[in-house]
């Protein structure tokens, strides 16, 4: 299911406290991409896709809580896995990445590996779709937007790059989700986890969507001030 991207940041809270942010994004020639590979706790970002099984990130989340590697998670899952020839799965924890393409993964496939995040895709036009997804992302890593708007930029780079080949499958969908290990911050505000499950224009919908729901969070924030004071 075409490509996505897992990402881990590092950084200082309110108090003064180091807090890690994880982050997935994923877009796909086929609706409801969000309910199917994207997977995003305090613990851990991972990405399940070609010929998605849901469990490997369902599993992999609850692997992560109860203290295991992303390493050793994923690869327990996969061994375990019938079909894990036909899979891609990667992602990231506090101190780890892993990142698996089977070889019997639709053409072009495959994947890439950096400090903080992992790329993989499959069905795609060639690599430079995941270079350039990578690349956008280590050029904003870390910077002042937040990160759900630069996991959309790096979609964004992908997809501008030919994204997935199959241009005879209009109807397509994207989605992005953030957390943190903030303490009281779990579900973070209302842009952290968004998703167009169906049109033609995935990652400007979703871009459109992000900015729509920041304006709409701050209005909130505005207008519920004084009931905070």
């Amino acid at each position: 299911m075409t490509f996505s991207i897992c990402v881990r940041e590092r950084y200082t809270d309110g108090s003064g406290d180091g807090q890690i942010r994880f982050g997935v994004a994923v877009t796909t020639r086929l609706p409801g991409v969000g309910a199917l590979c994207p997977f995003v706790s305090e613990d851990g970002a991972v990405a399940t896709q070609s010929h998605t099984n849901v469990d490997l990130g369902r599993k992999g989340l609850a692997y992560l809580a109860d203290g295991l590697a992303v390493e050793d998670a994923l690869d327990a899952l996969l061994s375990a896995d019938e079909g894990r020839e036909r899979r891609q799965l990667h992602g990231v924890d506090a101190d780890g990445t892993f990142a698996f393409s089977g070889d019997e993964c639709g053409e072009w496939y495959g994947h890439r590996v950096g400090q903080n995040y992992t790329v993989a895709g499959n069905l795609l036009v060639g690599s430079a779709v995941i270079e350039e997804t990578a690349a956008a992302y280590e050029s904003a890593a870390h910077g002042e937007s937040p990160l759900v708007e630069r996991l959309i930029d790096a979609l964004a780079a992908g997809q501008a790059a030919g994204g997935d080949k199959r241009e005879d499958l209009p109807v397509q969908s994207a989605a992005v989700r953030v957390e943190t290990t903030e303490e009281g911050d779990r579900t973070g505000p209302s842009y952290d986890d968004l998703r167009v499950d169906a049109t033609e224009t995935p990652i400007a919908d979703l871009r459109e969507t992000f900015e729509t729901a920041v304006r709409g969070y701050e209005d909130a924030l505005a207008r519920y001030a004084d009931d905070d004071e």
